[in-house]
């Protein structure tokens, strides 16, 4: 089908002007790029939780790649060793893992492009790196910490910044002014070098972003960035492009903060001479006020969650995770899927099916998104109530057992399905539900001294007698029985109910109160108004 497109566009094109030809090339050429396998990546480093902006990337990563029946995979960049804390590796894994998003290659489902970890690759990067300075695209650079800290010195005393690059590499300790003989010589005497790009003088890199559109930057003003170390391992840079070419990378999703470096690794793939896959810079998670890329600090502020799970520090620290706070996977997911991205429409609830079929890259915003506690709430909210009575009386289960209290799943799931729709979190269910599974100790002593009247106790006690010769103690039947005594004695619902309600949780809340009397049941709901009564 695709080749009979193009047929028909070349057709066309041979007979049209100059600008037709153009178009018709641009379309043929989008054609031949749609037909090929959509591969994208998630490539964090190992340095610690995953902070959910990096899970909003990966979530649009995994989105891209399901729309287009590709392949979403995770390639851990942990080239930089002195960074590395154990244990990060893993959470990743179990972060997209319970998020719901796993991925189709990568750590532990190795594919034909593996390994995935950069540390077990580390013999590939070498020969790229030679190869470009073989071709004139980097250099040696063996200056030592200290001599580039003087040049630093000297360029500030000016009231210059430093910047490694055309406007002085000629002047600082590297092979461009060195024989073969010379470079090679330093390097058999173990002098300490690294490998860097050099970046062209005076050209314009232009290309077209999938999000920001046409950029372009000015090359004379970026600076000779490090590829390669002499310990053997690669920077982010030259790993990052090897291995995006060699997995077939087809389009790179990321955040914004890898915006600069983008002019660099687009001239990676001209020097090494491989097609580079497009690009797309996804734009920054907002601190809740809006200014400034959201950190854990402001989720300490602020009082929520920036990880995705619980995060155990080597030294012992804590952090709160989403999970462990009560909130759903289906809730982070489709907030996350909101912060920059919008279906066009105003709807804001969507499961994971969902946003595959409606995601699209064109409709990623440019600007940054604000963080918004609350909305997140409520959309936990939503799910919690969407969530199976079954299931959350499961989860709910092992509370009770806590507390030593024994009932049948039956009755807790009844139990839930009342009260979880004032439920945000599912660790509320408790203290939503608490006086279904244990009696008042104690009243509220501003209820009390309101509801309790002088006639109240005579009222409570001759409810009890009807109650008594009640053997139907459903809710429905309660009810009607309850209201036809009302009106037999004449009593308005003031008199009866509230005092009631009091009798059976102890305080002006809860559930519809003839729900609680089936629940608790006939012979708790009696015991319940005759201690009441007897207190108070």
């Amino acid at each position: 089908m695709i080749i009979n497109v193009l047929q028909k566009q070349l057709k066309i094109s041979a007979i049209n002007s100059h600008n037709r030809k153009i178009h018709n090339c641009i379309f043929a050429q989008n054609l031949l790029t749609m037909s090929k396998q959509v591969r994208v990546r998630f490539a964090p480093s190992p340095t610690g939780p995953l902070h959910i902006g990096g899970v909003r990337t990966a979530l649009f990563n995994y989105l891209f790649a399901k729309k287009h029946n590709g392949v979403f995979y995770l390639r851990i960049e942990d080239t930089d060793q002195n960074r590395y804390v154990e244990g990060a590796e893993q959470y990743i894994i179990d972060a997209l893992n319970w998020c719901g998003i796993p991925f189709d290659e990568g750590v532990g489902k190795e594919g034909k492009f593996g390994p995935y970890r950069q540390s077990e690759r580390k013999d590939t990067y070498k020969q790229y790196a030679q190869q470009l300075i073989d071709s004139g695209w980097a250099y040696y650079a063996f200056d030592t910490a200290d001599s580039l800290s003087a040049a630093r010195k000297e360029e500030e005393a000016k009231g210059n910044t430093f910047i490694y690059n055309h406007s002085n590499r000629d002047t600082l300790d590297n092979s461009l002014k060195m024989t073969s003989e010379e470079v090679q010589q330093r390097i058999d005497n173990g002098d300490a070098y690294v490998i860097r790009f050099k970046m062209p003088v005076g050209e314009t890199v232009h290309l077209t972003d999938m999000v920001r559109g046409d950029v372009k930057f000015e090359t004379s003003l970026l600076d000779d960035k490090v590829l390669f170390k002499s310990d053997g391992m690669p920077t982010y840079h030259l790993a990052n492009i090897v291995d995006d070419h060699l997995m077939e990378t087809s389009h790179v999703i990321r955040g914004e903060e890898w915006l600069p470096s983008l002019p660099l690794h687009v001239l990676l793939y001209k020097a090494l001479e491989w097609e580079s896959p497009e690009f797309a810079h996804l734009p920054l998670i907002l601190k809740p006020v809006g200014n400034g890329k959201l950190s854990k600090r402001d989720g300490d502020k602020f009082g929520f969650p920036v990880f995705p799970l619980e995060w155990n520090a080597p030294d012992g620290s804590k952090s709160m995770g989403y999970r462990e706070e009560g909130y759903l996977p289906e809730t982070v997911i489709n907030y996350l899927a909101l912060l920059g991205w919008n279906p066009g429409n105003d709807l804001e609830i969507f499961n994971l099916e969902e946003l595959i079929q409606l995601f699209d890259i064109d409709k990623v915003q440019k600007g940054g998104a604000k963080f918004d506690p609350d909305k997140i709430k409520n959309i936990n909210k939503h799910y919690i109530q969407e969530t199976d009575d079954a299931v959350l009386a499961e989860q709910f289960m092992p509370v009770l057992a806590s507390k030593g209290i024994t009932e049948s799943i039956e009755k807790v799931t009844k139990i839930v399905g009342i009260v979880k729709e004032r439920a945000i979190f599912p660790n509320e269910l408790w203290d939503l539900s608490s006086y279904f599974f244990e009696s008042p100790t104690s009243y509220d002593e501003k209820a009390a001294a309101k509801q309790w009247k002088a006639n109240t106790n005579e009222i409570l006690t001759e409810l009890v007698t009807v109650l008594e010769a009640t053997d139907d103690f459903s809710s429905a039947n309660t009810e009607v029985v309850a209201k036809a005594w009302m009106q037999e004695k004449e009593l308005g619902m003031g008199k009866v109910m509230p005092s009631l309600r009091l009798s059976l949780v102890g305080a002006m809340k809860g559930s519809h109160v003839f729900d609680i009397m089936e629940l608790i049941g006939k012979e708790e709901t009696i015991g319940r108004i005759k201690n009441a009564v007897a207190k108070l």
